[in-house]
């Protein structure tokens, strides 16, 4: 099969996106990959983004741009709702944001590592993001992790923007069949969280392949100054993270027939150590074998343990 045969579907969502989208667009055109269709699912826009989209419609020359509705519940739902549209078929498939530029070799980094990689196992590829401002000025990176992506991972932790993920067939299928029994926080942690928790596997790219854009409405933020980390660290003792962590754990829950035995265990572990009492919540915490990136990270995790805010 020729490169022109294998298409990727990139599922891009948007809403008032006029400032920055035709950026976007431009980037995605320029990619290296010759076959890639567009699917632009838009939750109400009311600027000048469908527009947009409809006159790049016109000279997209490497296959189709499709517009649909969204289901106007926010972005999650958004992307969850591309993810089991059964119209959206193509060997690779891509998470699109509105505001961001790809780098040339975006899609073929990713689908390069997969080429190597048996097909048949659900596969995620994932990377660093270069940030820039409004105006496209260089303003750092996001953290370097170093530690393997896995499910012990995952459910305490989302290593990468979904606006960085491309995943093949058997992803998307599994993504499509447990997304249909579940609503979820975000796409991108619970796509993370739903390839390793089958048994799937992760490649985390170190090289910035997608240059994220920071402005006044991003819905999040790129967590790469100490300010974002402190802010962070204060939803973590909120709470907010333990609801993030019940949604996750609803919908593990609900495709426990989907989790390979390995992952099952852990999160067994893991449900009885945030049950227990304080001495049970750590031995069984270290048992799970859980963890953050980094150091601070996980410490900030038994600390969070220790206060019931996980």
């Amino acid at each position: 099969m020729t490169r022109q045969d294998q298409r990727v579907a990139v599922l891009m969502g948007t809403k008032d996106g006029a400032a920055y989208i035709g950026e976007q667009m431009q980037s995605l055109l320029a990619q290296s990959w010759p076959a890639v269709d567009l699917w632009v699912s838009d939750d109400g826009s009311t600027d000048a983004t469908i527009a947009i989209v409809e006159a790049w419609r016109s000279h997209w020359s490497k296959g189709s741009v499709t517009l649909v509705e969204g289901p106007r519940e926010g972005f999650a739902a958004n992307f969850r709702s591309m993810l089991i549209d059964p119209r959206i078929d193509a060997d690779y498939y891509a998470f699109c944001d509105q505001d961001d530029v790809w780098e040339p070799d975006r899609l073929e980094s990713a689908i390069r590592w997969m080429e190597g990689e048996d097909m048949a196992t659900p596969l995620l590829f994932c990377s660093r993001t270069a940030t820039i401002s409004e105006t496209g000025v260089p303003a750092g990176y996001s953290p370097l992790f170093r530690r393997p992506p896995s499910f012990r991972n995952a459910l305490v932790q989302s290593i990468a923007g979904g606006n960085t993920m491309l995943f093949n067939r058997a992803a998307r299928d599994l993504l499509a069949k447990a997304s249909a029994r579940t609503e979820f926080v975000s796409h991108d942690w619970w796509a993370y969280l739903i390839v390793t928790a089958a048994g799937g596997k992760v490649r985390y790219e170190p090289r910035p392949l997608v240059r994220y854009r920071q402005h006044a409405t991003n819905l999040v933020g790129a967590n790469v100054s100490w300010r974002a980390r402190f802010s962070r660290l204060g939803r973590l003792f909120q709470g907010q993270f333990a609801t993030w962590t019940d949604v996750n754990l609803r919908g593990l829950a609900v495709n426990r027939d989907l989790i390979a035995r390995d992952a099952a265990l852990c999160l067994r572990l893991f449900i009885r150590a945030r049950k227990g009492n304080v001495f049970r919540r750590f031995s069984l915490l270290g048992k799970s074998g859980v963890y953050r990136q980094t150091l601070t990270g996980t410490l900030g995790l038994y600390l969070a343990f220790l206060w019931r805010r996980i």
